[in-house]
């Protein structure tokens, strides 16, 4: 892969990212869901944007979850899905970044609707 094609997809990446992001705002009521998946990590966090402030916080860096990505992905929406709760969170809206809705970003989203959070 040359370093012209990697520079043009992640340039792609960040001009989806960005408008997706544009379009969409946490506040203290409903604060941002925001994922980033990696090819081997997930990470979930969620976050007040009026306060600048991560209420809740998760990933799967350093807990040994055997099985594919998806059953990665699932941890931890489930995962974040009981630190919302700790953190008195029940409505979210769902930042998906860069990712289509669709494998590892849908059932994260899934396991985190079925612990109990509302996008």
């Amino acid at each position: 892969m040359s370093k012209d094609s990697l520079s043009h997809k992640k340039f792609k990446s960040g001009m989806r990212r960005q408008r997706t992001r544009s379009r969409l705002h946490g506040t203290a009521e409903k604060p941002r869901l925001s994922i980033h998946i990696s090819n081997r990590q997930v990470s979930v966090q969620i976050i007040n944007d009026d306060e600048g402030r991560t209420l809740a916080y998760t990933t799967t860096v350093g807990h040994k979850i055997d099985g594919p990505m998806t059953d990665k992905a699932t941890w931890a929406g489930a995962e974040i899905a009981k630190k919302a709760q700790k953190a008195k969170v029940k409505k979210v809206v769902f930042d998906r970044g860069e990712y289509r809705y669709h494998g590892r970003a849908k059932k994260l989203a899934e396991a985190a609707r079925a612990g109990g959070l509302e996008f």
